[in-house]
């Protein structure tokens, strides 16, 4: 990436994933105009979007946060993974940019009080969730999952980028945990890439020992970017 960008650390604070460690995250200057050639760029150096805000874990102390991404053309579904698929078959998925706020906003609320409470997302009011989801530079993607009778039961959200797809978020109804919802969103945008042939699909960043980001690393061959080049974890 040859152009220059102006870079800004935030202040230092507590890290949201490892007790008694200081974070501080590393942000594209706001002002900077950017698109989705660009975003596609800067994902390949590992930063994130969150809404307009791209940016990059960089700790003081710590280098624990890693940037991955999964091979697509060599990923095998394991036998767990491809029952989940199968007792989706019922599903009936289509894709928008342009979700129904309504029903989206209900579905959200629905799984952050069960999924995430007090875990500061679940205090988000009006277009707040669909803000941080989008931004007006980047084609996002909605993956709408609804059962038989059209009822909105899962979303899976991507980011379309130039060598993949990057998983943004996904939530679902708390009720029909008998699916696996979670686990099937992954599984179909990793197909969702292999059928547009593209190589990856970025899972944002893994923490080794961290419960809440265990599950990344039931998807492999995995990749994670050590700050110049990207190799196998």
């Amino acid at each position: 990436m040859s152009r220059s960008l102006r870079l800004l650390l935030s202040a230092e604070h507590p890290c949201s994933y490892l007790a008694d460690t200081s974070s501080s995250t590393l942000f594209i200057d706001p002002e900077t105009p950017l698109d989705a050639s660009l975003y596609s760029q800067l994902a390949q150096q590992g930063f994130r979007r969150s809404g307009d805000h791209v940016y990059r874990p960089h700790c003081p102390t710590c280098q624990e946060c890693k940037a991955i991404r999964l091979t697509v053309s060599d990923f095998q579904a394991s036998r767990q993974q491809r029952r989940t698929w199968n007792r989706n078959r019922d599903l009936t998925t289509t894709v928008t940019t342009t979700p129904d706020r309504q029903e989206h906003l209900a579905l959200f609320q629905r799984y952050v009080k069960s999924r995430h409470p007090s875990g500061g997302m679940d205090e988000m009011e009006g277009n707040a969730p669909l803000e941080f989801l989008q931004s007006p530079w980047q084609k996002t993607l909605f993956y709408e999952f609804r059962d038989p009778q059209g009822a909105l039961l899962s979303v899976a959200v991507s980011d379309q980028l130039s060598d993949g797809l990057s998983a943004v978020y996904s939530y679902f109804e708390p009720d029909e945990s008998k699916r696996s919802l979670g686990v099937m969103s992954i599984l179909w945008q990793i197909e969702q890439a292999r059928q547009n042939q593209l190589p990856f699909l970025y899972l944002g960043y893994w923490i080794q020992g961290c419960r809440k980001m265990c599950y990344k690393t039931n998807y492999s061959p995995l990749q994670w970017f050590n700050g110049e080049k990207w190799q196998p974890l």
